[in-house]
């Protein structure tokens, strides 16, 4: 059975979280191959489904504003979305931060507009094998 993951993105800037093993999750990012981070994360089950689930909520009754989620809320955060609406989707700022919340060591880039249906069903797939 193929391991729970998410790629958000297109060939010029994606985002891509994978469980590896029991509480190990490889984040990997990608700017137009100049920019590249790839890290893993020891994230537990309950804190990916706590993240699906507040990404779900903002995308299954869009307010049309802004909205943040990060993966953890505390300071070992690597992962953090903001989502900008654009049209009938959001747009990401995404910043990852390998070694916890350290200003020093961190990447930031944006993703395209994703259309909102498209997001719903790419962590809906993530929920789904997550609750397996």
């Amino acid at each position: 059975m193929e391991e729970p993951r998410i790629c958000l993105g297109n060939d010029d800037a994606w985002l891509e979280l994978a469980r590896i093993g029991a509480g190990s999750w490889q984040i990997t990012a990608d700017w137009s191959s100049w920019l590249t981070a790839d890290f893993t994360a020891d994230l537990s089950a309950a804190e990916v489904v706590d993240f699906v689930a507040r990404m779900l909520s903002h995308l299954r009754a869009p307010s049309g504003g802004r909205f943040s989620a990060a993966v953890t809320p505390g300071r070992n955060n690597p992962l953090t979305l903001k989502a900008e609406p654009v049209g009938d989707g959001f747009a990401f700022s995404v910043r990852l931060t390998p070694n916890g919340d350290d200003d020093v060591c961190h990447l930031q880039m944006e993703i395209d507009p994703i259309a909102t249906l498209e997001l719903r069903e790419a962590f809906n797939a993530l929920q789904a094998a997550l609750v397996v």
